[in-house]
């Protein structure tokens, strides 16, 4: 296995990958969207493959404030091999360039495996905060 930084034209896998690992759908999980982000300053948005394919990933994002995490998914098939740990080092280590100090994660609740995960490694749930969500219409 080895880490890369995402491509254009890696959309597709990408959109399959999250689909495969069950992450909760959004208006931003299109081919469209991941082909925005991915050429972006101030985001790591780093895969893992193995044997071609795109079997892990994680997006992070630096705003000036926090750094902030998202979409850090293995494939069912690849967990409990350590790629969750090495796709967040690689993007602690992006946050470190940037002079990061706080990090924040979106993580699933529902998902228990995701909640262990990140307790496993040192993060912690911040009860004193809500998400609040909105989608705009975006006009062309």
């Amino acid at each position: 296995m080895h880490l890369r930084r995402a491509l254009p034209e890696d959309a597709e896998g990408i959109v399959s990958l999250w689909k495969d690992a069950e992450a909760t759908e959004s208006v931003t999980d299109t081919v469209e969207e991941v082909r925005r982000i991915v050429v972006r300053d101030n985001v790591a948005f780093i895969l893992a493959i193995f044997e071609g394919g795109i079997v892990g990933s994680v997006i992070g994002t630096f705003d000036g404030w926090r750094g902030n995490i998202y979409r850090l998914a293995v494939h069912p098939s690849y967990r409990r091999r350590g790629i969750a740990r090495t796709l967040m080092a690689a993007t602690e280590k992006a946050f470190a360039g940037w002079e990061v100090k706080r990090v924040t994660a979106l993580v699933e609740k529902e998902h228990e495996w995701a909640v262990g995960f990140w307790e496993a490694v040192g993060y912690l749930p911040d009860y004193r905060m809500t998400r609040f969500v909105r989608n705009l219409a975006v006009s062309n």
